[in-house]
């Protein structure tokens, strides 16, 4: 893998988004709900905490991260560009690396910007700084996988919505699929992000959850890698 071609693509994708408006409407979006509810607590109950927002994160992403990675793949299938793309010297990795690169540098830029949030709180009162980068770290890295799930659902279809659809799907069962502990067997439940984001919130870091985030995104890019290999 060409790491100068996964640039240039990454390059190319991050001018596309920025030179539309949909990437700022979503991002502002994504404040606005995740400002409120990290706000919501310290006017209603005068008290302070990262926790919170971090607890109510995943449930905001199942709804930014598709509408980020809508348009990353379906918008080429439905233009006819992404065979233009295959007969410039490209690999179908490298499209798929600069690709997600490029929807993950979007994603971590809007995550970036609600670390805001723990600043305020230094302002207010006392911070457990090593909690809040542990919860950090953990945002980061569910961002991470559900923004390659949100790449795959974009694969499958020529149509934006349908990709929005997919991605809001396949997030949606690891996200259900932690909480559903008393109908579930364990071994089931453990598959859900649910057990390692939580470790993560209350300031635990453990490899095997980072193993797990980390193993997941890799899975789910490689099938996005044999969808492509198909369409192709």
């Amino acid at each position: 893998m060409n790491f100068k071609n996964v640039r240039s693509i990454a390059a190319k994708e991050l001018a596309l988004y920025f030179n539309a408006p949909i990437a700022y409407i979503v991002i502002a979006c994504f404040l606005l709900l995740t400002g409120f509810f990290f706000t919501r607590p310290v006017f209603v109950q005068n008290f302070a905490t990262i926790r919170h927002y971090l607890e109510m994160l995943p449930l905001f992403m199942l709804f930014f991260i598709p509408a980020i990675t809508m348009r990353i793949y379906s918008e080429e299938y439905k233009t006819g560009t992404i065979e233009l793309m295959y007969t410039l010297p490209f690999t179908r990795l490298e499209v798929l690396a600069g690709k997600y690169l490029a929807s993950a540098a979007v994603i971590g830029a809007a995550l970036a910007l609600t670390l805001v949030y723990p600043l305020s709180i230094l302002l207010l009162g006392p911070l457990d700084i090593g909690a809040a980068a542990a919860g950090f770290l953990g945002a980061l890295l569910l961002a991470l996988m559900f923004t390659s799930m949100g790449v795959l659902g974009s694969s499958l279809t020529r149509n934006q919505i349908v990709s929005f659809i997919l991605g809001f799907l396949l997030m949606f069962t690891f996200f259900i699929t932690g909480k559903l502990t008393m109908f579930l067997p364990p071994a089931v439940t453990y598959a859900g992000f649910d057990l390692h984001y939580d470790n993560f919130v209350r300031g635990v870091v453990d490899l095997r959850d980072v193993v797990y985030f980390c193993s997941v995104t890799g899975v789910i890019l490689y099938i996005t890698h044999l969808v492509t290999a198909k369409e192709q």
